[in-house]
């Protein structure tokens, strides 16, 4: 069955250790399953886009098909593939990707041996013209993927990005929606991302990506939306974290959505969450202010719990009653 939906993003496989709740060592996670996950809340036609290597756990993938999701676009290479991703938090806001051998240590755990050797990526400006071996390509997207509806491309490198959106408008898929990377979100790189965005359906960059991309020219987030929509995209959603979001129009119509008071335990993914919600939204109704309502409380569900399929966890009937709660707080500017 063709998928409705279609995420193109990276795989990981997690060790985590919260600030609150159980650790969870080598889980499967990364921005493909977060976003998956937040989707999946409202619709699962799903189908997934991304790249693992021939170590990566066949009973995974096994687990991600019970959830309804079509993995064939998940490419397995015939080489490992490092996707190992260490993070501690040693509270909400204060998150470490270094030095996992103390961070056990100092909470009187076992260092796991499938750690060993580990080291985190280093952070690095996106020359824009290479792309990541964890990042999938063209020639990956199994050929009924292309009649999917709609399209959302998580956090990767700008070739990646700028490869799948060519390829996916070359197939007149009708609604796409882009996470971008904050390592090509500078100034530097304006121009680039003012060509990305042509005929993108939805910008959905968090507010420090935001920001940086502007940095030295103003720190106003509403004149950053308006110009980014001027650039060719039809919405702009700016992520705020517990702030909410923000939401303009190309016609420059302004909304300002709080986040649903959720009960924090973890943020992890939670940015990802909130663009899977976004686009199920979208796709239904095709009413932004809507589909903010759903990635918000895909968003609120993710964070009240650890690991990437916490969201799917919620009593029946939750997730819509967090939706009516919201839309009546929402302010039109």
């Amino acid at each position: 069955m063709e998928p409705t939906y279609v995420i193109a993003g990276r795989l990981r496989r997690d060790y985590l250790l919260p600030s609150v709740g159980r650790p969870l060592l080598d889980v499967p996670g990364g921005s493909l399953l977060y976003t998956a996950a937040g989707l999946s809340v409202w619709d699962d036609a799903l189908g997934l886009l991304g790249r693992a290597g021939e170590d990566y756990p066949r009973e995974w993938l096994q687990g991600f098909e019970k959830r309804g999701w079509d993995t064939r676009g998940i490419r397995i290479l015939s080489e490992p593939l490092d996707l190992r991703f260490f993070q501690v938090s040693l509270d909400l806001q204060t998150v470490q990707q270094t030095n996992p051998v103390a961070h056990f240590a100092r909470l009187g755990l076992t260092f796991p041996k499938a750690l060993l050797g580990y080291q985190p990526a280093p952070e690095a400006i996106d020359d824009r013209r290479s792309t990541a071996a964890t990042s999938p390509r063209p020639a990956d997207i199994p050929a009924d993927y292309l009649h999917a509806r709609s399209i959302h491309l998580c956090p990767m490198d700008y070739l990646t990005h700028s490869r799948l959106l060519s390829f996916f408008r070359q197939a007149s898929v009708t609604c796409l929606t882009l996470d971008p990377a904050a390592a090509y979100m500078m100034p530097s790189a304006a121009e680039d991302v003012r060509t990305l965005l042509q005929g993108v359906t939805a910008f959905l960059p968090a507010e420090e990506e935001l920001r940086s991309l502007f940095w030295g020219r103003t720190d106003d987030l509403w004149q950053m939306a308006e110009e980014v929509a001027s650039w060719g995209c039809e919405f702009v959603v700016v992520k705020r974290g517990g702030h909410g979001q923000l939401l303009m129009d190309r016609a420059g119509k302004r909304w300002e959505i709080p986040a649903y008071p959720a009960r924090l335990v973890d943020l992890v993914g939670a940015g990802d969450s909130f663009s899977g919600g976004f686009l199920a939204g979208y796709h239904q109704s095709y009413d932004p202010l809507r589909a903010v309502l759903l990635g918000n409380v895909s968003a609120s569900l993710t964070v009240e719990g650890n690991g990437a399929f916490h969201a799917l966890e919620g009593l029946p009937g939750l997730a819509q009653a967090r939706v009516e709660s919201l839309a009546g707080i929402v302010r039109e500017l």
